[in-house]
């Protein structure tokens, strides 16, 4: 036996990692191989690299980059010093602080590793299927680690669809239902086997020396065969340097992941960054655990790399008992990042998936981000013309929004999405009516608002 120490110790727990697997050693699971075990050639080596080249002949047939970003300077200090506390969706900002994409494309980014829900899908096991679950929601955090620059905010009722149903399986739409707060409703079917849907207001405020984004929502996952149904929400994400120094990003914060069905569980602990902590920067750990809280899985890695899994066959009290001493198999490897595009920092960090998201696309909505004056100025390099541009779009949504208060419009309504209440949660949330895809397909835009 000896330590396992992947991506160091757990501050919450320690690992250890034998040869010897006696299953009668993990104390309340009689039907640990029913609901947890693994296959012999589970996520053996070498499936991620030929995701990888998967990847690369998808993304063939797209652009592979975009004009370079300019050299433009512009203090952010100077912009929002007299905004100490303040929600910054409500600043105008210079779209030197911006990067080519909106919210609603960012939100679409977290579909990168959508191979993940495939590979969940097929699952046997309710508890496997909640690492990659686990695994799922840590990945879309990996292009955040050099993206200091913030997205363009989307005017109410901006839509972003992509259709990736021939490649990867799935059709994602967004829609912006709300200006003040600010919100996004997103919507995501594939064909193998899962839907997604989430709506998220954005709180952000600056501190001082740092900036904070807490995303607020929901994240709703079904699987269509099981009916397994995932819930979490998303964790803070900080820019710090603010005032002075090189910007960079940190996570902190839990997630807690449900399946409402099997009440599976799993804490993700995103943990934040210590100038006096021996730990590995961006650390993720977490524990899946079944409905009686028997823990059957062992999650470690960063949220800018790779995340792990090892399946656990014993546990026990540490010395003082303020941890708890797993002992488990050989971690295996459920996700990896992608490497970025050559000349990716001169492209604002971007992935090859995000490289593609702007791209221009023909037979999309009027409402579509890719349509965006401002966003498309900004992306080939002229940026006081979008600059110009934006202030022009924002303008115009303030104009809008008053003549809605005055009773002089009617008031304003999402096109695409609904407010239902959640038979899990109880909450209430923007979900996908249907209709986009319909419109598409016969191309009559006719009920959409002109917003550009």
């Amino acid at each position: 036996m000896e330590l396992f120490h992947p991506m160091d110790d757990s501050p919450a727990f320690i690992t250890m990692m034998t040869s010897d697997h006696p299953q009668s050693r993990l104390s309340g699971s009689n039907h640990s191989v029913a609901n947890g075990a693994l296959p012999n050639n589970w996520n053996q080596e070498g499936q991620g690299q030929r995701r990888l080249k998967e990847l690369h002949l998808r993304e063939g047939r797209r652009r592979r980059q975009i004009p370079e970003k300019p050299n433009h300077a512009l203090s952010l200090w100077s912009v929002i010093k007299n905004c100490l506390g303040k929600e910054l969706s409500k600043i105008p900002m210079p779209v030197n602080f911006n990067e080519p994409l909106s919210m609603l494309q960012r939100l679409t980014e977290d579909l990168e590793y959508s191979e993940l829900l495939d590979s969940a899908s097929a699952c046997r096991s309710s508890l496997e299927q909640l690492c990659y679950v686990a695994a799922f929601s840590a990945s879309s955090y990996s292009t955040t680690a050099h993206r200091t620059t913030k997205p363009f905010n989307p005017l109410l009722g901006e839509t972003y669809e992509l259709d990736r149903l021939e490649d990867c399986g799935y059709r994602s739409l967004c829609e912006q239902v709300s200006h003040h707060p600010p919100a996004a409703a997103h919507h995501v079917w594939s064909h193998r086997g899962w839907s997604l849907w989430q709506e998220i207001t954005i709180d952000s405020k600056f501190h001082g020396k740092c900036v904070s984004v807490r995303p607020l929502g929901t994240i709703h996952l079904q699987f269509h065969a099981s009916g397994n149904h995932y819930t979490w929400s998303k964790v803070t994400s900080t820019v710090h340097n603010i005032i002075l120094g090189k910007l960079w990003i940190d996570q902190s914060g839990d997630i807690e992941i449900v399946n409402h069905v099997t009440k599976d569980s799993c804490r993700l602990t995103f943990c934040p960054y210590s100038y006096f902590s021996r730990d590995v920067s961006r650390k993720v750990t977490g524990v899946v655990m079944d409905s009686e809280n028997t823990a059957h899985f062992v999650l470690s890695g960063t949220w800018d790399d790779k995340i792990e899994s090892a399946r656990i066959i014993g546990s026990s009290q540490a010395t003082g008992g303020q941890k708890t001493v797993y002992q488990t198999e050989s971690p295996r490897q459920l996700w990896k990042k992608y490497p970025l595009p050559e000349n990716a920092e001169n492209m604002y960090f971007f992935s090859s998936l995000a490289l593609t998201l702007n791209e221009p696309e023909e037979g999309v909505g009027p409402t579509d981000s890719r349509l965006r004056p401002d966003q498309r100025l900004m992306e080939a390099g002229l940026w006081s013309e979008a600059s110009a541009e934006k202030q022009r779009l924002e303008e115009e949504q303030r104009e809008r929004r008053k003549r809605r208060e005055a009773g002089v419009d009617d008031g304003h309504r999402p096109l695409w999405f609904e407010r239902r209440t959640d038979h899990f949660t109880g909450e209430s949330s923007f979900v996908y009516k249907g209709g986009y895809w319909e419109a598409k397909e016969c191309q009559d835009w006719s009920m959409c608002p002109e917003i550009f």
